[in-house]
This record gives structure tokens, C-alpha cells and sequence, in this order.
């Protein structure tokens, strides 16, 4: 695991990862996480998952923005960007840029935007690339990196229009 998407850290989930039957105090959808250099606690932080995305540390919970966010386009519902791109003639993406752009820069966008795709991308490489059993009491296969293989190494029919199909599931291979 890499901490601060920086330095390789231990990380046995087995022993590091201790799921608790009660709530945290201020929520019932919280999380503590506790950092520790031997016996010694070097991070300790609680959040909160208060619905629609978003995610609060102990701090700032319950509290209101400080100040509204003004956007070219607001919106509460799916129904509300639904009808700003009828309106507009903006896809959704185009749409989202432009709120976007109205609260940071280009160059803070991009970089952003860059940080989350490497983000991505390294949790790809690592699902296509280790094998075993997912984390957690389940025992999980990982079936990623196998899936990967085959399609690989399939020739008929053609790579791009190939699919597999997994219960409900239809993958696209393109």
C-alpha cells in the first residue's frame, strides 16, 4: 500500500483493518483511522460518510459551507443537469467543466484531473497484475488479472468486439 501515494507501507489487512459491530459517536456511517509507528499513534483521523458523496472529518462535521458555491449551473437532482443540458445543448462532461471552471483554474482542474486518472490507473495495474484472493473474511478470487490473460491472448473473434458474458454482466473488451 502507498501512503500519501508516496512511500510502500506494511499493510496486512487482517491485522490491520478491525471492523467494530457499534457506532461512532456523531454517526452511524463513520470510519476511524489511526496511524501507528510501532506503539506510537503518528495520524488519527474520524470521517463521516453523510451521504450524496460526500465524506466529513470529526471537525467539520454538522457544520454548514461557509459560504454558498456559485456555479454558471446548479443543480440538486439528476433531473436539474438533465434539463440544463436540454437547455443548453452542453453534454453533461461540457456542462460539468463549466461548473467546474467557475471554481478553479484550468491548470488546478488539469492537475487535478491528472492525479485522479494516475490514481485510477494504478489501481488497474494492480488489479490486472496481482493474483490471489481479495482482501477481507469473504475470500474473494481475483479474477482480474486471469480475465486479462485470456483476453490477451485471444485471437477469434477480434479483440474489439469480443465480450464475455458473467451472470447479468456484459463485459466489453475494445
Amino acid at each position: 500500500m502507498l501512503a500519501n501515494g508516496q512511500h510502500e507501507v506494511e499493510f496486512p489487512v487482517d491485522q490491520c483493518m478491525n471492523f467494530h459491530a457499534d457506532n461512532l459517536s456523531l454517526h452511524e456511517n463513520g470510519m476511524r483511522i489511526t496511524a501507528l509507528a510501532g506503539d506510537k499513534v503518528v495520524y488519527s483521523q474520524t470521517y463521516y460518510s453523510i451521504g450524496g458523496g460526500f465524506i466529513v472529518d470529526e471537525e467539520h462535521f454538522g457544520q454548514q459551507d461557509s459560504a454558498p458555491v456559485e456555479v454558471p449551473y446548479p443543480y440538486s437532482s439528476a433531473a436539474d443537469l438533465q434539463k440544463h443540458c436540454q437547455e443548453t445543448g452542453l453534454s453533461l462532461s461540457g456542462l460539468m467543466m463549466k461548473n467546474e471552471l467557475a471554481l478553479h483554474s484550468k491548470e488546478e482542474l488539469e492537475q487535478h484531473l491528472a492525479n485522479v486518472w494516475e490514481v485510477m490507473r494504478g489501481g488497474i495495474e494492480r488489479g490486472i497484475s496481482t493474483e490471489g484472493v481479495l482482501p477481507g473474511k469473504l475470500r474473494v478470487p481475483r479474477r482480474a488479472a486471469a480475465l486479462r490473460r485470456m483476453l490477451v491472448s485471444q485471437d477469434k473473434p477480434p479483440l474489439t468486439r469480443w465480450r464475455l458474458l458473467t451472470g447479468s454482466t456484459c463485459l466489453h473488451w475494445q
